[in-house]
């Protein structure tokens, strides 16, 4: 959309009308229905403003790319589901003497490791766990926390991840960091200083082992789900349709565990990392469509009938549709919020408090309130990091050191916090989706372990400012 100005703090009306709907009425499609409503209204559009906005938001490459991703990783867990490879995986893991705790940290461990896509990452642990932590009474709100904590704050620890491509790719030209090597360098010497990703994946770890006990909303969905066996609270609306989650194992054909599950999942990670070495990125797209045209020629050589592969194969996209529809209403949110200038609106009502010492909590609190009202991490980054590192390397004497380091670290873990913390953040949305939880009732439950470490991080931030 083309830019829209002088609204002011009206501009900020789309993204705050969305938030607040989405806590107060738990639907998620319809807050964010009525904020794109509100918001074509407020910019002057009129009514004839809300399809022309779909039309802009959803008609580009981008969101292609997001949707056919989606399709094929529906695909692919239907056919998981069809085979009864997620059955024969969870009885595989039942065999050796899990516990709660066991498969909490399975969960956790599953989700570290599959860190080079933060969009693959909850999608596929969600699925894969799903059934083992229904039956150890675990509840789907806390399976899509630990999805969700063990995605995007594990990818942007990695400095092979398209996280880290994309945010050290936005400090070239800054100072003294001329190309992408000397960027990439910046990153990785930033990582130590992203406390909020370190704290969330410690956190997860923690309460898996049980070293701190659940606490909060958390606390009492794990009791429901404990003792009366409810792993979604009553009333609740999964993110994942029926047809996913009622799909049985295809009777009268012998399938493998490894040929109709680990193989598959080895393509998308072989495929993925040698992308990475070849090309710099993971290219997940593409990984999922190899991975379902190979499980769908496994399915055939199995005696599985085409007819039955095809339709299972639609199952999956119509079993992922609730989550693409969300995604999409997202997208043109975040569109409308990007003409409104509403980035812009917020820095503009905090610019006179930055000082070297106050930078990197201020840049941390600032990152997080844009992510958070925006839903998006990386575009986020993309308008904080051209405004935060300047100032940094300014206050540094256009050197690199602790100073930017940490500025950067803390609007790489800011962004991160916002969109945990955020009903409208894509990858909170496949957290909730991959664990067929209630999308509001995974953002109420996350919300207090998302605020503990954001505390911790910004009291860390504040004590390192003054020491710089």
């Amino acid at each position: 959309m083309e830019p829209i100005e002088g609204l002011g703090a009206l501009a900020l009306v789309p993204a705050s009308t969305a938030i607040v709907l989405a806590f107060l009425t738990r639907n998620t499609l319809f807050a964010l229905a009525v904020a794109c409503l509100a918001g074509v209204l407020v910019a002057g559009l009129g009514l004839a403003g809300f399809p022309k906005l779909l039309v802009t938001a959803l008609g580009n490459e981008g969101f292609s790319w997001v949707m056919l991703l989606e399709f094929f990783i529906g695909m692919l867990i239907a056919f998981f589901q069809r085979t009864g490879a997620i059955e024969n995986f969870s009885a595989f893991i039942s065999r050796q003497a899990m516990t709660r705790r066991r498969v909490q940290l399975m969960t956790w461990l599953m989700g570290t490791f599959v860190y080079f896509s933060d969009y693959f990452s909850p999608l596929f642990v969600g699925s894969t766990m799903r059934k083992l932590s229904d039956q150890y009474r675990i509840s789907r709100e806390k399976l899509a926390y630990i999805c969700d904590s063990t995605s995007a704050p594990v990818s942007i620890l990695v400095p092979i991840t398209g996280w880290a491509v994309f945010v050290a790719g936005l400090t070239i030209g800054m100072g003294p960091i001329a190309t992408a090597d000397e960027a990439m360098a910046v990153f990785v010497a930033s990582v130590p200083y992203n406390l909020y990703a370190w704290m969330a994946v410690l956190l997860v770890a923690a309460l898996a082992l049980g070293v701190f006990p659940d606490w909060g909303p958390m606390a009492k969905a794990e009791r429901r789900a404990q003792d009366s066996g409810q792993v979604l609270r009553p009333g609740s609306q999964p993110m994942l349709a029926e047809e996913l989650t009622g799909l049985e194992p295809y009777e009268g054909i012998k399938t493998s565990l490894f040929w109709n599950f680990f193989f598959p999942v080895l393509v998308v990670i072989g495929f993925a990392l040698t992308a990475v070495a070849l090309v710099g990125s993971a290219k997940p797209m593409e990984a999922f469509l190899l991975a379902v045209v190979v499980s769908a020629v496994i399915m055939r050589l199995q005696g599985f009938p085409l007819e039955e592969i095809t339709r299972t194969a639609v199952t999956g996209v119509k079993g992922i549709m609730p989550a693409v529809i969300i995604l999409a209403l997202a997208y043109a949110l975040n569109s409308l919020s990007e003409a409104m200038q509403t980035a812009e609106v917020i820095l503009a009502m905090t610019e006179g408090w930055l000082s070297p010492a106050l930078l990197p909590a201020l840049a941390f609190l600032l990152t997080g309130a844009v992510a958070f009202s925006t839903g998006t991490s990386w575009g986020t980054y993309a308008i904080m990091i051209p405004l935060a590192l300047p100032l940094a390397l300014g206050f540094s004497g256009e050197t690199l050191g602790p100073l930017v380091y940490a500025t950067l670290a803390a609007v790489a873990g800011g962004g991160v916090f916002g969109d945990h913390c955020s009903p409208l953040s894509d990858t909170s949305i496949l957290a909730s989706t991959g664990a067929a939880s209630d999308h509001m009732d995974h953002v109420k439950t996350q919300l207090p372990y998302a605020f503990a470490v954001a505390g911790l991080s910004l009291g860390a931030y504040l004590l390192l400012g003054l020491t710089l």
